[in-house]
């Protein structure tokens, strides 16, 4: 059958499992929106900024497992996706991204509302397109998402000037796989690699698992905790692999890195055996290289041959999909026993307790960690939380504990301020459940909270939690820390946070006291048809502990002084 190029997008979207898309209609793009009508089992989310589309597909596809889908205009539309694009790069989430261009006849004039996109997304996409022939753009298409959702996940961009979207065309679905030349996602070890990964663990003294976001992305959960069982070896979870293994595990040590636990980091500079699986040893991570887990020999699994010995040389380096290769070495690993090393890791964590200020008396005051705290008793542990960036990020890490995958959707890599809410309603739409949670603060939230209009509009059942301390908190922090409390630029003068969720009919409330906290968590988790906001005003001057400073030795944290100090 003929179609328009317009039609076969959208045929094309149907035939990938798509659902849902987020978008800002506009010139180039155009003939698109108008077919759209044709087709109303594809529902189309109008966001109020290009930037929230993408954070919406991002946080749709790290909630779901599903591609996400963007689309956008020429020029400014298409350049506002960047930040978005570069977050789920960075975070290996899976998006495709249709933009409309010029028509063909004019692009490289300046025509209006012209931009090189696929220039500019070059280097924050895993592989993008200019499509010039209509004929060309169902195996695009088919390819692109192929792409995107295959070996190591993320962002595609598809360009589509506007002539070649109303070209007409015979349409036939490209079936069967997808060859690309040079594009081999790796999936099994070498027998030999296996073999010396083996040696390692059998000779081992004190090992650790270091669980990144690979632990999730390959479904290997499972296998991962057997070997930890097997072998009585604690794991500690990057911030992006939190959720792949259960928190609550009595072998599990919570995050590691600049603002880990202290007792994952000294488990880490005193290991005799780092087993590296899906992560990439990133500088948050691992603090000083020169310094970082000194005696230990190092097993690095992950599927992307680049991230090996990228930032830390390794012993055995071995290139696959993780739950493969896990499957691989399982049964060949022998039961072992630690109990040296675990009672070690047991005091440290007695001391981490002492310090905790969970367990102190603050009196009236409202800590960001009490409040989060909280919300993880009042769910269940059980919600799907979405944060922002800056300290709450931090608190929530620390205490969240997350029992199953995708539970925890964040920016990690990039450290996007305003990723928090989009991509909650991304993931709420997503998944059509009311246990959605955007942990926000007040500054990055303020930098995408037009997006309240399409929470309102499409019903999203998103809870937003505000972390308000008036301050750009991260940043404060480090003003504090090394720049002798000189607080330039970071205070915030905020809006009433209630009033204004009011003013898009989000029903809204603001928290001072902890007592206040878990009713309104519940009174939130009770409002199914559409968002709701807390507005939480918490401790101004609280400091996110332990904290590795930038290059500083894993080990030298600077940590929340014990109870006989007077500070808290």
């Amino acid at each position: 059958m003929k179609l328009t190029g317009a039609e076969i997008i959208l045929e094309c979207l149907l035939r990938e499992g798509v659902d849902i898309m987020f978008g800002y209609p506009g010139g180039a793009i155009l003939p698109t929106y108008d077919t759209m009508t044709k087709y109303p089992q594809l529902r189309h989310v109008l966001v109020r900024h290009e930037q929230g589309a993408a954070h919406m597909a991002d946080g749709y596809a790290r909630a779901t497992g599903k591609v996400g889908v963007v689309i956008a205009t020429s020029g400014p539309g298409a350049t506002n996706l960047v930040t978005g694009i570069a977050t789920a790069m960075l975070d290996s989430s899976p998006i495709v991204c249709i933009t409309g261009q010029v028509p063909s006849a004019v692009i490289g004039s300046d025509a209006f509302q012209e931009t090189d996109v696929t220039g500019v997304t070059l280097p924050v996409t895993k592989h993008n397109y200019l499509v010039y022939n209509v004929e060309e753009l169902a195996y695009t298409i088919r390819e692109a998402f192929h792409i995107a959702r295959t070996g190591r996940p993320g962002p595609v961009l598809v360009d589509i000037p506007k002539d070649v979207q109303t070209a007409v065309t015979e349409f036939v679905y490209p079936e069967g796989p997808i060859e690309l030349p040079g594009y081999r996602p790796p999936q099994r070890a070498a027998e030999e690699d296996i073999a010396a990964a083996l040696a390692l663990i059998e000779s081992a003294e004190r090992p650790l698992i270091l669980a990144g976001h690979g632990v999730i992305m390959s479904g290997a959960g499972r296998e991962v905790l057997q070997f930890a069982e097997m072998t009585q070896t604690p794991f500690a979870l990057t911030l992006l692999g939190k959720g792949g293994l259960p928190e609550t595990h009595p072998l599990s040590l919570g995050m590691m890195g600049m603002h880990g636990t202290g007792h994952a980091n000294l488990a880490i500079q005193n290991a005799d055996l780092l087993l590296a699986f899906g992560m990439r040893f990133d500088d948050r991570v691992t603090g000083n290289l020169k310094t970082y887990a000194p005696n230990a020999k190092k097993i690095h699994i992950d599927i992307d041959i680049s991230e090996i010995h990228k930032n830390v040389r390794v012993d055995v380096p071995i290139v696959g999909d993780l739950k493969t290769v896990l499957g691989q070495l399982m049964p060949h690993v022998k039961p072992i026993e630690h109990k040296a090393w675990l009672g070690q890791i047991r005091d440290w964590m007695e001391d981490a307790d002492e310090r905790d200020i969970v367990n102190r008396d603050v009196g009236e005051r409202l800590f960001a960690a009490h409040v989060i705290h909280d919300m993880w008793r009042a769910t269940g542990g059980d919600a799907v939380v979405v944060t922002d960036v800056g300290q709450h990020q931090m608190w929530e890490a620390q205490y969240y504990p997350h029992q199953r995958p995708h539970t925890l959707l964040t920016s990690g890599g990039l450290g996007t301020m305003g990723f928090g809410m989009p991509a909650a309603i991304g993931a709420a739409l997503g998944l059509g459940g009311p246990n959605v949670w955007a942990i926000v603060g007040d500054g990055g939230f303020q930098m995408t909270l037009p997006e309240l209009g399409t929470a309102m509009q499409e019903r999203a059942p998103v809870k937003i939690a505000i972390i308000n301390n008036g301050f750009l908190g991260m940043v404060r922090q480090w003003q504090e820390f090394f720049y002798e409390e000189r607080y330039n630029a970071t205070p915030m003068h905020n809006p009433d946070f209630v009033k204004l969720a009011e003013a898009y009919g989000i029903p809204a409330r603001r928290v001072t006291r902890r007592e206040d906290v878990i009713p309104a968590i519940e009174w939130a988790n009770s409002i199914t048809d559409g968002p709701t906001l807390i507005d939480f005003v918490v401790e101004t001057h609280d400091l996110v502990y332990p904290m590795v400073p930038a290059g500083a030795d894993l080990h030298k944290m600077i940590r929340r002084p014990l109870p006989s100090d007077t500070a808290i």
